[in-house]
């Protein structure tokens, strides 16, 4: 079967991301006022800790990324066990981990006469979210970007996935607990169902539905296409409704957004550096050790997202830091992009 990466550039929803998230977060802020305590009774719409509004959301924005995931591209996951080795030690025995240093040194040491003990250990909180969930659908666009192999992208992000259902529960509860932030298990493994498991699920099954009675060029063409503004308008939704929450802890501390970026541009440039010269060092070609640096240097935003409200909350400083995640990563993305062009060896 042809993979499913789509031959286009970046679309413009996603090139703009940054700029859309800054929108929201104005939009968010002024609603967030106009509106002032009425907003939070969305606040306690929740059935299982899961809070319904940004339930729906979310769900928009990661049906399409698991709708686009071919499983059956795993039988191909021979055919590069070393490139496939980076991708698994980089993103789950690595960069949890490095994420989870970075953001303790600088939440907890180096910011430590700027930011409150609270609101240090909630930015932690959310960086070490972040770091939990190496990236799914968008390392398709990046390995696109770059000229990496589409086939070897497709097999990377599929295996990825499965290993995400196993590993990302008990890395986030050591992670956290290691730095005594308490969670409750049942909340962390409630998330990862409504917002891994099942999407996951109904993604592969209509996958296999749509492109049995329709074909796979209508699958790609034409479904696939309809359903990304779905996903982008969802997550931009979801900012809106954050940042209304946000809005009072922004304005009377704009600086937070800058020093919650830090450290996270910090990891994303380093964990690229070291897939990539791991890559090399093992001897993968351009085309396979490009998506392999890219995949652990982007993040899967939308589940950080989704299991940052659902653990402490839509006005959690946890929530903000996985949202400073989503503002800076498309322009670093791209700088990386240009920096595997521009090492592009054979």
């Amino acid at each position: 079967m042809t993979q499913k990466t789509p031959k286009q550039g970046i679309a413009f929803f996603e090139k703009y991301l940054s700029f859309w998230v800054i929108l929201c977060i104005i939009m968010g802020i002024l609603l967030g006022n106009f509106l002032g305590d009425s907003i939070e009774i969305i606040n306690h719409w929740t059935i299982f800790t899961v809070n319904i509004p940004v339930a729906i959301l979310i769900w928009l924005m990661i049906y399409p990324m698991m709708a686009q995931i071919d499983f059956s591209s795993i039988k191909n996951v021979t055919q590069n066990k070393k490139g496939l080795s980076i991708t698994l030690i980089i993103n789950w025995l690595i960069k949890p981990f490095t994420m989870a240093f970075f953001a303790w040194l600088f939440f907890s040491q180096i910011y430590q006469a700027i930011l409150s003990p609270t609101d240090a250990q909630a930015y932690l909180a959310g960086a070490i979210l972040l770091g939990a969930a190496p990236c799914t659908a968008m390392v398709f666009v990046w390995s696109y970007l770059s000229g990496g192999d589409a086939n070897y992208t497709l097999v990377q992000v599929s295996i990825n996935d499965l290993v995400l259902l196993i590993a990302f529960i008990p890395i986030v509860e050591v992670l956290l607990g290691l730095h005594s932030i308490a969670i409750p298990y049942e909340v962390l493994f409630t998330s990862v169902v409504i917002f891994v498991v099942i999407p996951l699920i109904i993604g592969y099954l209509s996958n296999r539905f749509l492109i049995q009675y329709k074909g796979e060029v209508w699958f790609k063409t034409v479904f696939l296409p309809q359903l990304k503004p779905v996903s982008v308008m969802a997550l931009l939704g979801t900012l809106v409704l954050l940042f209304a929450f946000q809005g009072d802890k922004i304005v009377a501390n704009p600086l937070h957004i800058l020093l919650i970026s830090i450290p996270l541009t910090i990891q994303t440039y380093f964990i690229f550096f070291l897939a990539w010269f791991a890559g090399k060092f093992l001897g993968l070609n351009y085309q396979t050790c490009a998506p392999s640096a890219m995949i652990g240097a982007s993040n899967f935003f939308e589940l950080a997202v989704a299991v940052a409200i659902s653990l402490f909350g839509l006005n959690s400083g946890a929530s903000l830091a996985t949202v400073v995640g989503v503002l800076i990563e498309v322009p670093i993305m791209l700088s990386l992009v240009e920096i595997a062009k521009k090492w592009r060896y054979t």
